[in-house]
């Protein structure tokens, strides 16, 4: 069992979920969420019946809102890693526009097991309901 360290702050503890790929119901995204207030760290993977118990290494990028002109979002990789660089440079930009808040997101995430071999749809559809669950735990922990 893993400890969760926070500086004597419960509120700030990781939200852990996971949910299956809108086409390929046996490949599941799981997400870490750790929402400190000003700002959001997440860790994105993907795992099937099919993939290895352990995934390389993706990337890591940061992202913040521009306040001089908030739809040109602010990104820096911090970690590359070919195939994941470009889904997790635009999942930061979208939650650091979606939350006005600086985002850390961390991506080792593979749609090769999906149901078509990880297409552009395949993609973006992962993309869409990583955003919507997000937001959607976002939104639970205001309330």
């Amino acid at each position: 069992m893993a400890a969760t360290m926070t500086n004597g702050d419960a509120s700030h503890a990781p939200i852990e979920v996971s949910f299956p790929l809108p086409r390929a119901p046996h490949t599941n995204i799981h997400l870490q969420l750790t929402n400190n207030g000003p700002t959001l760290l997440l860790f994105l993977t993907t795992a099937s019946a099919d993939s290895a118990s352990s995934a390389a290494l993706g990337s890591f990028v940061y992202a913040m809102p521009n306040r001089a002109t908030p739809a040109d979002t602010l990104s820096t990789p911090l970690f590359t890693h070919g195939g994941t660089l470009d889904f997790t440079t635009r999942l930061s930009k979208v939650l650091a526009r979606k939350t006005s808040k600086p985002v850390y997101v961390g991506n080792s995430s593979s749609f090769a097991s999906a149901g078509m071999g990880g297409t552009v749809e395949e993609e973006m559809e992962a993309f869409r309901r990583t955003v919507e669950v997000v937001m959607g735990l976002l939104d639970k922990e205001k309330k």
